[in-house]
């Protein structure tokens, strides 16, 4: 076998695989796994390292297939797309794919520290108040459970907590563990922790920027989070003391930033993108909120606030417009009753927008984890 740079043998095959084996793998097998792109990332699946134990006996050729997102519809679609090519290879009768997911795990940064069970951390800003960006955060953050994942929200608008009335859980508390670790108050399946479980819906938070900050601290590092797969960070809007203490000490994976079409509020969202860039945080993209106006009556539909203004500040800062979503009543309402629309109407068209928003969002944070990563070159050579 001639040396190679390609990233196989080790990686991708059996360590039982046979010298001759392994050059037929790389010669027949692996050409065509390089043909099959995922369609969320638009890498091939050996560039995604999402290929590995390759195995052939008698004719039948098995190997793993792990995503670094949820979705079971795509990735059977992948596994479907996989058997048709390498059934296409003369000297294979049969082909088994084992499927799967399992979500990246963000790196440590030096001087951040880890919070204790959780995978990835994931803030939504906004660069104003009154875009959506709570509603936007909870659906994302539910769609995400509804596709298997395990997911928690920590609600830092310390001023304006809204998370715990969205969820449907403005009355519980989260019960203290050994007096110092509060557990994540769960509802739909999902976990959350937020000043507003502390604090009486009549008691504002006068606080000034230290106090916040302190507060802050707590609730993300005292909160005994259990086996996260992602938690999302519901952030104030604008760009102050909140958001810099979360940048600075948080090993934060990815922001989403959630705007209007609205010139005024897509000023605001480049400050805030602005700032992610600052401190070193990837942004995963934009979601554009309140895009168009469905009536209720008559179904006509209207760009209120404008068109495009997503995808145009997405292009303008290289980042992806994960997704638009619309201006309805249903969302409001349901997001008012405790019951965010993933939940109240799962197979909604408007539930589905979530899902393949959040979707997106979580293979967006699987690709620049891979690219972030320092590659090991392994070199297949014959003895």
């Amino acid at each position: 076998m001639h040396a190679s740079n390609l990233l196989i043998c080790e990686m991708f095959m059996s360590t039982s695989t046979s010298p001759s084996l392994a050059a037929w793998i790389e010669q027949h097998v692996l050409p065509l796994l390089t043909t099959i792109k995922e369609p969320l990332t638009g890498q091939h699946l050996l560039a995604l390292e999402a290929i590995s134990n390759i195995q052939y006996l008698d004719k039948r050729l098995s190997l793993n297939l792990t995503l670094g997102y949820p979705g079971d519809a795509r990735r059977k679609a992948l596994v479907n797309e996989v058997v048709e090519k390498l059934l296409t290879l003369e000297d294979v009768d049969k082909v088994v794919v084992n499927d799967s997911w399992k979500a990246p795990v963000s790196m440590g940064v030096e001087g951040k520290k880890p919070i204790n069970n959780v995978r990835n951390v994931i803030a939504v800003a906004s660069g104003k108040g009154g875009v959506g960006k709570s509603t936007t955060t909870v659906n994302l953050a539910l769609a995400l459970v509804k596709m298997g994942a395990r997911v928690g929200i920590l609600d830092a608008d310390i001023y304006g907590p809204s998370q715990p009335q969205m969820l449907g859980a403005a009355k519980k508390k989260p019960e203290v563990r050994d007096e110092k670790a509060m557990i994540p108050v769960e509802a739909h399946g999902l976990q959350s922790m937020s000043l507003g479980y502390l604090l009486s819906d009549k008691t504002p938070a006068v606080w000034r920027g230290p106090m916040a900050t302190g507060a802050l601290q707590q609730m993300i590092f005292q909160t005994d989070w259990d086996d996260l797969d992602y938690l999302f960070v519901d952030m104030p809007p604008g760009t102050g003391d909140i958001q810099l203490t979360l940048s600075q000490e948080v090993p934060v994976s990815g922001a989403i930033i959630v705007t209007t079409p609205q010139d005024i509020a897509l000023l605001d969202a480049k400050k805030g993108i602005e700032m992610f860039v600052k401190v070193n945080i990837p942004v995963l993209g934009v979601v554009e909120n309140m895009a168009v106006h469905h009536c209720t009556n008559c179904g006509h539909e209207e760009h209120i606030f404008g068109e495009g203004g997503g995808a145009r500040i997405a292009a303008d800062y290289g980042t992806k417009l994960l997704g638009a979503m619309p201006l309805a009543m249903s969302i409001r309402e349901e997001a008012d009753s405790g019951r965010p629309t993933v939940v109240a109407n799962p197979e909604g068209t408007f539930a589905q927008h979530y899902c393949e928003t959040a979707q997106k969002a979580a293979a967006e944070l699987w690709l620049q984890r891979l690219q972030s990563s320092d590659m090991p070159e392994i070199v297949v050579s014959e003895d």
